[in-house]
């Protein structure tokens, strides 16, 4: 009779769950993302978006997750031409301000700089 009981009210619980978990907080009017929406982008995704924002001068990035899938280390490769005339651990120092708060929830990163061949007019 238990088991019986718990069968008809799993239909319950995973409507319930579902309404719970894609309650949106009126957070499209706001700029605000759910925490769904947050967790739904891949770590590779959100790092890059961030470097890209802070350094627009980019021609070539990389990400990747080099700890097995667990999101812990990374190993990021950037060409920008914001590191043109720098040394190397002004061009790290560069990328890891930039993902500073991305950083302080990994157990490591490797960062590979080199800067980009600037055109001249």
């Amino acid at each position: 009779m238990l088991r019986q009981f718990i069968k008809s009210i799993v239909p319950v619980r995973i409507k319930l769950a579902r309404a719970v978990g894609g309650a949106s907080n009126g957070g499209e009017a706001s700029g605000d993302q759910s925490a769904f929406q947050k967790n739904s982008k891949t770590k590779e995704q959100q790092l890059s978006t961030v470097l890209k924002r802070s350094l627009p001068g980019i021609t070539y990035l990389s990400v990747e997750d080099i700890s097995g899938g667990c999101g812990a280390m990374f190993e990021i490769s950037v060409e920008a031409t914001e590191f043109v005339g720098l040394s190397r651990v002004k061009q790290h120092r560069l990328v890891t301000d930039s993902l500073k708060s991305e950083i302080a929830e990994m157990h490591g990163i490797r960062i590979h700089t080199t800067p980009a061949a600037v055109e001249k007019k």
